[in-house]
């Protein structure tokens, strides 16, 4: 475990993640343009869907894929849950602003799934490429447990069809299931005719995105400081933790390989930075985003990026060779 964490980081992701949030900490005037962030995300949430959607279509539609995408929801419907005790227990937020934490911690982070697939790679492994189907039904869920959460204490507004639309339709959601759908249709040969476009630039524009994610958590961090206490903080290393634990306990009776238990750990570990934050700005304007973003982007994520994806698969490996 020790040797896989030193190896992933020192990988180019790693680093380059490294290099935007120690420019931001110090105050650099390095930036990366809106749109072009913007341009690789979607570049990113295309080449991770078609590349799923092929997998699925090598392989064919299986019992095993609904389950295992009805396992993610589940545990995006529970995660918040258990989050949201601990929040209340560990720290100091309010009932609205620790819910609201609480479901990004039930959705997911596309970018840590992405560095997920990346290190998968770097050690010789596959996975099942349905996990992408997967990430994407874990997006939602988790919004709905929040808002049941705040609804509990009257501090929600009533989930008219802004919402709605706003929680189903959101961009990342659609981009990656339209991706995946693409690809199941064209399958290998489809694959074949963009290789050059989704296949070979993708670490690099992994690298670059993550220089972005960096620049972005050394911001989050400057400002969140003087919003969270210590139990806030923890809570943002203990329940990616936590989350993996979830996840592998429902990997083994699907039966997933060493890699698909790796990624399903990896989904239960992360917290969302796009969906959810949109969702909230509608339903709940009222919760505190220097809390919820903090804690989700500036420090569960470069948790699980340095250590947390080795440890997990460092554990899917033992649980799944023995």
């Amino acid at each position: 475990m020790l040797q896989l964490a030193v190896y992933n980081l020192l990988s180019p992701i790693v680093l380059s993640f490294v290099l935007g949030l120690g420019a931001s900490l110090a105050r650099s005037d390095l930036s990366i343009p809106e749109a072009a962030a913007k341009a690789m995300s979607i570049y990113l949430l295309f080449a991770i869907g078609f590349k799923g959607g092929v997998a699925v279509a090598d392989h064919g539609l299986e019992a095993r894929l609904v389950a295992t995408v009805l396992a993610g929801v589940v545990l995006s419907f529970a995660l918040p849950l258990l989050a949201f005790a601990l929040l209340r227990g560990m720290s100091r937020l309010s009932v609205v602003d620790a819910a609201a934490v609480a479901g990004h911690y039930g959705s997911i982070s596309i970018v840590t799934f992405v560095a997920g697939t990346s290190v998968l790679e770097s050690a010789g492994l596959t996975s099942e490429g349905y996990l992408v189907a997967v990430a994407a039904a874990m997006e939602a869920p988790a919004i709905l447990s929040a808002l049941w959460l705040i609804a509990r204490g009257g501090g929600v507004r009533q989930m008219d069809g802004d919402l709605w639309r706003e929680i189903l339709l959101n961009g990342s959601i659609v981009l990656l299931l339209g991706a995946f759908a693409i690809g199941a249709i064209t399958g290998s040969e489809g694959l074949a005719r963009v290789e050059a476009f989704l296949v070979s630039p993708f670490q690099g524009v992994l690298c670059l995105f993550l220089l972005d994610m960096g620049l972005i958590a050394g911001r989050g961090l400057r400002e969140g400081a003087r919003v969270l206490d210590r139990g806030a903080v923890l809570f943002g290393v203990l329940m990616p933790v936590l989350g993996a634990s979830a996840g592998a306990m429902a990997a083994l009776p699907l039966g997933l390989s060493t890699g698909g238990t790796m990624l399903l750990m990896t989904l239960s570990a992360s917290a969302s930075y796009i969906a959810v934050p949109a969702a909230m700005r509608v339903a709940v304007p009222e919760a505190n985003p220097s809390v919820y973003l903090t804690l989700s982007l500036a420090i569960t994520f470069p948790f699980n990026l340095t250590l947390g994806l080795p440890l997990y698969l460092a554990a899917a490996q033992w649980l799944t060779t023995g």
